[in-house]
């Protein structure tokens, strides 16, 4: 098969959860191990950072790639889902995994694939840890899909373990309350192996707690150890301070990912580097000024309270759960804009009227619905709107949708693209 076959095939042939959803989800790890087992366990031939959470995990792991990649560490780094091409899942130093080895590694698996028949993700986690080891890359930041103690990257044995947050999201496999959800992501805290916890909430702190003193980890909340002050955007960059009790770490550092939320995210990036520091790795207060400041440009992140166009603005962003859009209306809330116009579609198995009632009742609504059949319906979204008296016109796809919002707005208005991270991807 070439490049184009061998992706079809991956997409055609094996369940994708962000296509059909829960029922390509596999509980268990059998089929990770026996894929990995037959290309020589790769995973255990370079160094990992694990990162997993509910909101926060993708920008967090590429800060921490971005920071690694400017000290001069030859970095993988593995992340789900893609935007707009497979292998922004899978890169060194922020390029992309080449065409060719997707294509040999397809072929040359495809027999193991066809008996085992794992799912997409599955298959995609062992070509990553595959690509890793041949490459030979000096450590590697894993991004959690979906969960932890069954996620299919939950078979290396990383430096560091870090959970972003815990809130509700995939309720209809990892459990419906946060303490089952923490549950889940609490595997993957590793016998004798540090975690870092991002943000100490009261409902489930005890339960990580419980689970690293089970597994002798030392376990950190980094916003009990740092805090942020002086917070500002300016122009392209969020402008910020980092504080350790009354003592400065960090002045005025500037991050390139400058949604208001990744004040919550630096803090867990930064506890990470301190803790790696203190096992030998070679960090400088000049490699993480530089990073931060570079994420996008040096990882190649997209969709994270990202800039499309000015005059209107034009903004979106991969938020979809409760709280990711929680902090998303934060952000608005901060942009200076006259009419707010939401282009917004979302995915049948999220807490669609929980997200709905987040939403200001003043904005214009453009709801549409991204290509894929987990998508909810256009017209169902709009009639569940209604019920929150949030009032628009639907549309069959994205790009119709956003072409109505244009068409509207002036040059001082707002213009939000999101609810789901496929919407911002047709966005894109």
């Amino acid at each position: 098969m070439n490049y184009n076959e061998s992706i079809d095939y991956l997409y055609s042939k094996l369940p994708m959860f962000t296509r059909i959803g829960a029922v390509a989800f596999k509980k268990d790890l059998h089929n990770t191990i026996a894929l990995c087992e037959n290309l020589g366990n790769p995973q255990n031939k370079f160094k990992s950072i694990h990162v997993g959470g509910t909101n926060g995990k993708g920008s967090t792991s590429h800060m921490l790639a971005a920071i690694f990649q400017e000290a001069g560490y030859k970095t993988g780094l593995y992340t789900s889902p893609h935007l707009k091409d497979f292998r922004e899942r899978i890169r060194i130093n922020g390029e992309m995994i080449s065409k060719t080895f997707v294509t040999d590694f397809i072929n040359q698996q495809r027999t193991i694939i066809e008996e085992v028949s794992p799912s997409f993700f599955e298959a995609t986690v062992a070509m990553a840890f595959s690509f890793f080891a041949e490459e030979k890359v000096d450590i590697a930041i894993i991004e959690v899909g979906l969960g932890g103690r069954l996620d299919s990257t939950n078979i290396i044995i990383p430096e560091l373990s870090v959970i972003t947050n815990i809130s509700l999201d995939h309720t209809n496999i990892l459990g419906d309350t946060l303490a089952e959800i923490a549950t889940e992501k609490a595997g993957i805290i590793k016998s004798g192996i540090p975690v870092v916890i991002g943000e100490k909430q009261e409902e489930v702190a005890a339960i990580f707690i419980e689970k690293a003193k089970e597994k002798n980890s030392q376990i950190t909340f980094a916003d009990q150890k740092l805090h942020t002050d002086h917070s500002i955007r300016n122009k392209e960059y969020l402008n910020t301070s980092i504080y350790k009790g009354p003592t400065i770490l960090y002045n005025n550092l500037e991050l390139d990912l400058n949604g208001f939320y990744q004040l919550k995210n630096v803090l867990t990036v930064l506890e990470s580097v301190f803790l790696l520091q203190s096992k030998g790795y070679s960090i400088s207060d000049d490699h993480i000024y530089a990073a931060l400041k570079n994420v996008k440009v040096l990882t190649g992140l997209q969709g994270r309270w990202q800039k499309l166009s000015e005059q209107p603005l034009i903004i979106c962003d991969t938020g979809h759960n409760i709280s990711g859009i929680t902090e998303v209306m934060q952000n608005i809330h901060k942009t200076e804009h006259n009419q707010l116009h939401l282009v917004i579609g979302m995915v049948k198995d999220k807490d669609i009227s929980g997200v709905l009632a987040l939403l200001p009742k003043n904005a214009t609504y453009y709801f549409c619905q991204p290509q894929l059949e987990r998508a909810l319906p256009a017209s169902e979204l709009a009639q569940k709107a209604k019920e929150h008296r949030l009032n628009g016109q639907f549309f069959d796809s994205v790009g119709l949708a956003i072409q109505a919002a244009k068409e509207n707005a002036t040059k001082d208005d707002l213009i939000f693209i999101g609810g789901s991270t496929f919407v911002v991807a047709e966005a894109l």
